[in-house]
């Protein structure tokens, strides 16, 4: 079964797979109206009608379209460090430039491929949740930090962490510059964010 959202994020958790599997049917049919319509336009309503649910089980899941919203951001992340796992699990242990390639690569697939990204992705680009909350480039930065220190032979300390929000961040701006330039992402801007990346944590890696 496809991984869920993290069950705080959801007004009732799935207990049972029929329930879990109307979950997944909903924020897929969220995923898919985002491309289709955008944020603005996007309703609960349309969302049940695309995922042939009653309106109800929405509801029973999300307050509203901004938690489905949310809900979808922390699906991409989930989704976005099982990749970059899947992808280290075939990698040199301690070769951080490998490290490096599988979380750009990774997430520049995501990009041009996952439904729904390009508007949401890990909940950047529309406001989500609220000031309890970390910010969603803290979140991808604490995860990245967890998921990676074993594989680089280092302790995910506060230092760690610092260096991978400054690397998550300068990432950030620039592959969505890459994309505002060009549909599947500049890769001049790419390349250059991919040497910046190298750049930088080589200073600290190496």
């Amino acid at each position: 079964m496809k991984p869920v959202p993290d069950a705080t994020s959801l007004r009732c958790a799935p207990v049972q797979r029929r329930s879990a599997e109307r979950l997944t049917r909903i924020l897929d049919a969220c995923a898919d109206l985002l491309d289709e319509v955008g944020y603005d336009a996007l309703s609960t309503r349309a969302v049940a009608q695309r995922a042939g649910v009653p309106i109800g089980s929405v509801y029973r899941f999300f307050g509203n379209k901004r938690q489905m919203a949310g809900a979808l951001a922390q699906r991409n992340l989930d989704r976005y460090t099982e990749r970059v796992t899947e992808r280290l699990e075939h990698a040199q242990g301690g070769d951080w430039r490998a490290a490096v390639d599988a979380v750009l690569d990774e997430y520049l697939s995501m990009k041009r491929t996952a439904p729904g990204f390009s508007l949401i992705d890990f909940g950047n680009q529309i406001p989500l949740g609220d000031a309890r909350h970390a910010e969603p480039n803290t979140r991808v930065a604490d995860r990245l930090t967890e998921l990676l220190s074993g594989f680089l032979g280092r302790t995910p300390d506060e230092e760690l962490r610092r260096v991978f929000l400054v690397a998550v961040e300068s990432a950030d701006t620039l592959v969505q510059l890459a994309f505002r330039i060009a549909p599947q992402g500049d890769e001049a801007i790419i390349h250059e964010t991919r040497e910046l990346l190298r750049a930088y944590l080589g200073r600290v890696l190496d």
